[in-house]
């Protein structure tokens, strides 16, 4: 008789982790599907505007140029002087193929070719700017 009672007492106490589960599918389809619609920059950039405007690809390591001069890579603050540095280690972790530069409006063109002049000597060759698609 006791014995029935262990077995009886086992077979309470498992647990079912199928609903545990079915939540971490739940919430991993959530994040994945969110992170799309995040903003790629931590700046309230204005671009300018061209009619020929293409759509840049979205694997494009992203340099931000906001109005004051500050630079961003891929959201994070890099001093001007470091931004060659900082492309190489990120490139030397995973291959870049192309950086897309966003900078504002307001930014002065020498700031914006520097930015594109250490892209490049950074060892990337497709270097863009990216800009508002004008009707």
């Amino acid at each position: 008789m006791r014995r029935l009672s262990l077995q009886r007492l086992r077979r309470e106490a498992d647990v079912n982790i199928s609903p545990l589960i079915d939540m971490v599918f739940i919430l991993l389809i959530f994040f994945m599907v969110t992170t799309t619609f995040i903003r790629d920059n931590k700046l309230d950039i204005e671009r300018p505007g061209a009619r020929t405007a293409q759509t840049a690809d979205q694997r494009s390591l992203r340099v931000s140029i906001g109005r004051r001069g500050e630079i961003f890579v891929d959201g994070k603050p890099v001093q001007e002087w470091m931004l060659q540095a900082r492309i190489r280690d990120i490139n030397a972790r995973s291959r870049v193929e192309n950086i897309l530069v966003v900078a504002d409006r307001q930014v002065e063109t020498g700031m914006l070719v520097k930015v594109v002049d250490q892209c490049r000597l950074a060892g990337i060759a497709d270097v863009a700017v990216a800009v508002e698609q004008e009707l």
